[in-house]
């Protein structure tokens, strides 16, 4: 007779150690020792997809603390599993769990290309840009399979259409050419996420993201091509990986990348327990001086959700990161992240691209 499985393993390749409660469950269950053996949970975990068809392909948002207003995520879930992602609790919306499900339980939003088409061909359409990956990365792993990032790009480049990309993954060097024949017309700026320079920590934090040299790579690559990147120092976690800030802005800089921007690590919902339990996995000696920090830098709590205050956080060591983001990328020469440049002039809708007597 064997015991339960414990619920927290490290699982290779996948980065939450465990499934929390769905929030919208009316039910919960939890594993129990009744004598009977029970097999051992798995070390490793398949990723499965299902098939969502599109009713729409836009999102909407009113955050003044974002530089967009609309956004668009070709998949639900994300197999990279970066622990920290603000993105899992939404899993949860389709009777899912934000924790391993996330990672493993992906949705493929099908029609998404033709949806697109059918709203920018609107009466009121007005065209800015658009961001990819707004929610889950455009560039994970399925799109390998599924390219339907890159048939949305072949789209916005036929209207004219400017966008904004932000993507952990070198598959976006798959799509320079279309990138830069966008940049050639100001319809494009790529933003790789940089988190650090440590490949083993990057291992556990983000399992199934390209390594730190990758993603400099991809900014030296796509710079070379013409295309304007910009690096997201993001997020920044106190007492983890908080020092490499100054590094990581000397690394991009380097890789070509012209303009910068940062964010504070964000824990809303599910995602505070998740990196909880995270850090006691891998990092037990620093758990408890980086959840104070955390906690410092939000007004005592795990999360705070305010505008304004999500991004940034408050109290003497956000303050202090700000100064030495602010310090960095002004000896640096790197501006700050901007969608200001990108051209929505030359925007045509989709129904225009051809003759209707041809």
């Amino acid at each position: 007779m064997t015991s339960s499985p414990p619920k927290d393993v490290a699982r290779k390749g996948r980065g939450a150690t465990f499934d929390p409660h769905n929030r919208f469950a009316p039910t919960t269950s939890e594993p129990v020792d009744d004598g009977w053996w029970q097999d051992a949970a798995p070390t490793s975990l398949a990723t499965e997809v299902r098939d969502e068809a599109s009713k729409s392909a836009l999102s909407w948002n009113r955050s003044p603390d974002l530089p967009f207003d609309r956004s668009l995520n070709p998949y639900r879930g994300c197999e990279h599993g970066c622990i920290y992602c603000y993105a899992r609790p939404s899993h949860a919306y389709w009777d899912l769990s934000p924790g391993l499900d996330f990672e493993t339980r992906l949705i493929a939003r099908t029609g998404l290309v033709e949806r697109l088409s059918e709203e920018l061909c609107k009466p009121g359409y007005v065209c800015r840009p658009i961001n990819l990956s707004g929610n889950t990365d455009c560039y994970q792993p399925l799109e390998a399979e599924r390219r339907t990032t890159r048939a949305i790009l072949e789209l916005l480049l036929a209207c004219r259409h400017p966008v904004t990309l932000v993507t952990k993954s070198a598959l976006i060097l798959r799509d320079r050419d279309l990138l830069a024949a966008m940049a050639e017309r100001r319809l494009v700026r790529a933003f790789i996420s940089l988190t650090s320079l440590d490949a083993e920590l990057k291992r556990t934090l983000e399992p199934r993201t390209a390594s730190p040299q990758a993603r400099l790579r991809v900014m030296r690559e796509l710079s070379a091509d013409g295309v304007p990147v910009g690096a997201l120092i993001s997020p920044l976690i106190p007492g983890l990986n908080d020092h490499e800030l100054e590094r990581l802005l000397d690394a991009a800089q380097r890789a070509g990348a012209q303009t910068a921007a940062w964010m504070l690590l964000r824990l809303p919902h599910e995602v505070a327990p998740l990196f909880e339990d995270w850090l006691k996995t891998y990092y037990p000696e620093r758990a408890g001086k980086v959840m104070s920090l955390i906690r410092q830098c939000r007004g005592g709590k795990d999360y705070d959700a305010r505008f304004g205050h999500r991004m940034r956080g408050e109290g003497v060591f956000a303050e202090l990161l700000e100064q030495r983001f602010q310090k960095a990328s002004k000896r640096l020469g790197m501006g700050q992240r901007s969608e200001m440049g990108l051209d929505v002039s030359a925007f045509r809708p989709p129904h225009a691209q051809g003759d209707l007597f041809q």
